[in-house]
């Protein structure tokens, strides 16, 4: 594993670690860069040695302290911690499926962490701070002939309420969203300076366990008598399962298409088109119910 080791590679990899930790504090980009901080550090701990991946780290975290202050620092440290994990699991070999799981599971860590140190430490409450910018922004008196007429304060704390409910749906899809992305922009870099990792599945291979059916007809069942501004443990559970089980049953009605087109022989670019309304309409998260549910794919395997 030396691909980085030669040439300026390294240098590179460090340089752009620094100008995508800088880049945080330009507006409108920073929402871009922010999803490939973690790509960097990932690619420089699988390449090098601890050694050779701290004397690289040291002058990014410095000259962006230096330059931006402490949250440039904190930023970056909190996206080293998972960095390090894929890192190293990239350096044993681990299957894909465990390097995505585990680093999923670290920021999922890292952002409850977070929010007890804000909430111990600096004694601010995010959950407070969220429905009180939301409380202000519909009491704007500018905002006001804009919203319905039988709007009214209760309304507001409903909205609230939902809001809240769905943090953790948002932290899990944050969290997996930066593993996927960073997992396969890694490997990708990695392959290219000749150091092999482990790949998902490719698409067509793709399937759930069937127990995930029952575990969605279940959550489902519950979710027809729960209300969606509800604060009972139940509510929030499953408020938050719901959309993560169809997005995962419309991920594998994905995999079932890419599936039936490389049995048909389709053209390569169907598959990527019909997975387009497959994973906006939730609805067709149904077909991925079936797939993993009922052995349907037999039905359209070729018989040699």
């Amino acid at each position: 594993m030396n691909g980085l080791k030669t040439g300026m590679k390294s240098v590179l990899w460090s340089a752009a670690a620094l100008l995508l930790l800088l880049s945080i504090a330009v507006p409108v980009l920073n929402i871009l860069t922010i999803l490939f901080l973690m790509v960097p550090y990932v690619v420089l701990y699988t390449a090098l040695p601890a050694r050779g991946f701290i004397l690289h780290m040291l002058p990014v975290w410095v000259l962006s302290f230096l330059i931006l202050g402490a949250p440039a620092l904190i930023i970056g440290l909190f996206f080293l911690v998972p960095s390090i994990v894929m890192g190293h699991m990239f350096k044993k070999q681990l299957p894909a499926h465990k390097v995505l799981s585990r680093t999923v599971i670290t920021l999922l860590v890292l952002f409850l962490m977070e929010f007890a140190a804000f909430e111990v430490i600096l004694d601010l409450s995010l959950t407070s701070e969220m429905g009180n910018f939301v409380r202000s922004v519909f009491n704007d008196p500018q905002l006001q002939p804009l919203l319905p007429v039988e709007w009214s304060d209760e309304y507001t704390e409903m909205l609230i309420q939902m809001m809240l409910n769905t943090i953790p749906l948002a932290v899990i899809s944050v969290s997996f969203f930066y593993a996927v992305v960073t997992q396969y922009i890694s490997r990708r870099v990695l392959g290219s300076s000749g150091i092999e990792v482990p790949r998902m599945p490719l698409a067509k291979d793709w399937m759930l366990p069937r127990v995930l059916v029952i575990y969605y007809v279940i959550v489902y069942i519950l979710s027809l008598f729960v209300s969606p501004d509800s604060k009972s443990f139940i509510g929030v559970a499953v408020l938050n399962l719901l959309p993560l089980l169809r997005l995962a049953f419309a991920i594998q009605a994905v995999g079932f298409f890419f599936y039936l087109a490389h049995e048909r022989k389709w053209n390569p670019a169907i598959p990527v088109l019909i997975a387009i309304p497959v994973l906006i309409f939730s609805p067709l998260s149904l077909i991925g119910v079936l797939d993993a549910a009922f052995p349907i794919r037999k039905s359209f395997t070729k018989k040699s």
